[in-house]
């Protein structure tokens, strides 16, 4: 560990300059509680990589600014919390339909509407997966940590770039806030992955959405070739064609192009499940409550296992399925009123209990808590 920095960082800051080591060059944004020190260290640090920060009237125009940006042959992101999130939504599937990588960073707090704007919640999990209309694919990684923020923000620039789509990278107010200590990673221990490049002349004809294995071409810069970008059914060249056979293939292509590749873009973590009789289920900030009392629970010889899902969408249903056939009970904890429960659901087994774990006040749900919901759980499987 000596020729690696050890590094005192928050959250928020976190993001924006593991942004920054993945390669983004340009960030616009609209100031908004909990993640406005994501555009205070982007406004800061980026002029120093020749990159460009710009403050933008508002989250929409933010959002097509990335991705104007990323067409233009830069790596780009955005950051925002719930309300602007929301006004995204058109521009996120926008990049979705016109398969542009570019990274936006939703730091949740309580909501609907401004809710609680210092608290912590886990509400829009659902809207980032559903919030576009239309069917459309989408990857959503949600860490627990300051140290995997750092991490997993290149992880979704990766991932960006490789199936040519926007990536949603979610955190919550206490994740965005809470300050950690942790060892910077070596440029050894990291990949990143540039923005693609084809090998083909700048006199031939270049079509952005010629596929191969699902996955399109990889985007020239606008300005190289000349080519079309649209938000209607579009054949290989990027020119709106309206017939049934082409909107057919083109949706399933996109849909196809992440979910034949689920396995490959999923990320999680499972801690004591090889004897455990419970199973948690958590996801960002909530995880580390639940690996505290999975620590405690387990001193007392209570045989409890966790499962910490990173990447949310899509859902890592294989190994979750796997693992809800060795026990009979499952809590799921989440700061919301249920909305991964319900992809839980999906997958238990006949006479499985499904127990919800939910806090929706700002407070971020205790060790205790779950303790406390893992010995009613137990009783209550001692009844049959």
């Amino acid at each position: 560990m000596a020729d690696k920095k050890f590094v005192f960082m928050q959250g928020d800051e976190a993001c924006a300059l593991g942004a920054i080591k993945a390669g983004c060059r340009f960030f616009a944004a609209y100031p908004i509680t909990p993640a406005s020190e994501i555009a205070e260290t982007m406004a800061r640090e980026l002029p120093k990589y020749d990159g460009a920060f710009i403050q933008m009237e508002d989250e929409i125009a933010s959002a097509a600014a990335i991705v104007g940006a990323s067409v233009a042959g830069v790596k780009s992101m955005t950051a925002t919390s719930g309300p602007g999130f929301s006004l995204m939504q058109e521009v996120i599937g926008f990049a979705s339909m016109t398969e542009i990588p570019c990274v936006f960073v939703d730091v949740q707090r309580v909501g609907p509407s401004t809710g609680l704007p210092t608290k912590p919640s886990q509400g829009d999990v659902m809207q980032a997966r559903w919030g576009t209309h239309g069917d459309h694919p989408i990857i959503v990684l949600y860490p627990s940590t300051v140290e995997e923020v750092y991490k997993h923000i290149i992880t979704a620039f990766n991932l960006s770039e490789k199936f040519r789509t926007p990536v949603i990278f979610l955190m919550d107010e206490l994740l965005g806030h809470m300050r950690e200590s942790f060892y910077l990673p070596s440029d050894d221990e990291l990949e990143i992955i540039p923005r693609m490049s084809d090998d083909i002349s700048d006199e031939e004809i270049y079509h952005p959405f010629e596929s191969e294995m699902e996955i399109p071409n990889p985007l020239r810069a606008m300005g190289r070739s000349k080519f079309h970008v649209s938000g209607l059914i579009h054949d290989e060249t990027g020119f709106p064609v309206g017939t049934s056979n082409t909107a057919s293939k083109l949706l399933k292509r996109l849909e196809n192009k992440i979910k034949l590749h689920t396995d490959e873009i999923s990320i999680y973590e499972e801690y004591f499940v090889d004897d455990m009789e419970i199973l948690i289920v958590a996801y960002g900030s909530v995880a580390r409550s639940a690996l505290r009392a999975l620590k405690i629970a387990r001193s007392d010889g209570i045989k409890v296992g966790l499962f910490k899902p990173i990447t949310i969408w899509p859902f890592p249903s294989n190994r979750l399925r796997k693992l809800m056939k060795n026990v009979d009970a499952v809590i799921v904890a989440e700061m919301n009123l249920g909305q991964i429960i319900k992809e839980v659901a999906l997958l238990r087994h006949p006479g499985l209990k499904l127990e919800p774990l939910n806090r929706v006040d700002g407070e971020l749900i205790s060790p205790e808590e779950i303790l406390e919901a893992v010995a009613n759980l137990r009783l209550k499987l001692n009844e049959f």
